[in-house]
């Protein structure tokens, strides 16, 4: 008996042990969302905080395990870090605006229409012109997209999508590239004024705009691809977040950004480039997580929500989702919005 004892103790030791560092790790890694934004730039901190939603799964196996071990002192620090995910993450499951039904209609047509006040949109990162461009216009054809951002595009990329059909649907395009070889663009179904090679003057890549009329009301639409948080370039990647935060200065254009932001909701500087003008389409709609990378990793599901519509101030979003496309390692992000 008292051999069966000892070995119960070991096993709430070792089971105490792990409830400790699970829980403690849990919460270091929710609150590193909450890290100023020149913290977050720190190496490898940025590929932390874009986990922040995950670490509540981390929290909660530290939590049986200190129910079972009796580790009270755990059990709260796992409580905590549950409970502050919760906090940050709930209201991207409760919308706090509703398109009306005349959208539903205005995108169920048989095909797209600028003429009213409602845009279908879709950003994707083509992965270095590597993805399928047949897919990608029978997207468009199938989702009625109107205005299409395109990430890492290459010439080659460019003339499969020409190839495909995409002129029939989007007949109208801007695509600009820093360096020659990779490009951000936008397509759309009506024509776009005042095209411009790169709206934001950023350092990570050229960031097209282009503006769409919808029914009298303008908006300026940006293909926006920033510096990924990568070894070497950590500073690089706060700095090109921080360059989009300028044109929250821009009052006079009405603004829609879509792309490949390389940061979550939960990394500071996206926040700081929202403020309190712009807002991320998926969380508005309430349509939850909208995870789109990575998406070539079978052994790694898509954790990160990397890729955004950013609306400007008085737009609303929904019918929000995302959509794998074949040779690319992000997955499509579509919205509908009454601009």
């Amino acid at each position: 008996m008292a051999g069966l004892a000892g070995k119960g103790r070991r096993r709430h030791r070792i089971l105490g042990a792990f409830a400790g560092i699970f829980a403690v790790a849990a919460l270091l890694g929710t609150a590193a969302r909450e890290l100023p934004a020149d913290l977050q730039e720190l190496p490898y901190v940025p590929v932390v905080v874009s986990a922040t939603p995950w670490f509540t799964l981390l929290a909660l196996l530290a939590l049986l395990l200190a129910i079972i071990s009796r580790r009270v002192v755990m059990a709260l620090i796992a409580v905590i870090a549950i409970g502050l995910n919760v906090y940050w993450q709930l209201p991207f499951f409760q919308p706090s605006a509703t398109l009306p039904d005349e959208a539903q209609q205005a995108v169920a047509s048989a095909s797209a229409d600028t003429s009213d006040a409602y845009a279908r949109v879709m950003t994707l990162n083509v992965y270095k012109g590597q993805a399928d461009a047949q897919e990608i216009v029978d997207l468009v054809r199938d989702q009625r997209v109107e205005v299409l951002a395109l990430q890492e595009t290459t010439d080659d990329f460019v003339e499969r999508l020409n190839e495909a059909g995409i002129e029939y649907y989007l007949p109208y395009a801007n695509v600009s590239s820093s360096d020659g070889v990779y490009g951000n663009g936008i397509w759309s179904a009506a024509p776009q004024s005042d095209p411009a090679d790169d709206d934001v003057n950023s350092s990570a890549s050229f960031m097209p705009g282009g503006t769409v009329d919808f029914a009298g009301t303008e908006v300026r639409f940006v293909s926006v691809h920033t510096t990924a948080p990568v070894p070497g370039y950590w500073a690089q990647w706060k700095r090109s977040l921080d360059e989009l935060a300028l044109m929250r200065a821009d009052t006079d254009t009405r603004y829609i950004f879509m792309g490949d932001f390389n940061a979550t909701y939960d990394h500071t500087p996206f926040r700081n480039f929202l403020g309190d003008r712009f807002t991320d389409a998926a969380r508005q709609s309430g349509h939850g997580f909208t995870f789109t990378w990575p998406m070539d990793r079978t052994y790694l599901p898509a954790f990160a929500g990397i890729d955004h519509v950013v609306l400007d101030q008085g737009m609303t979003a929904g019918q929000c989702r995302t959509v794998k496309v074949t040779g690319s390692d992000h997955a499509a992000l579509l919205a509908t919005i009454a601009v």
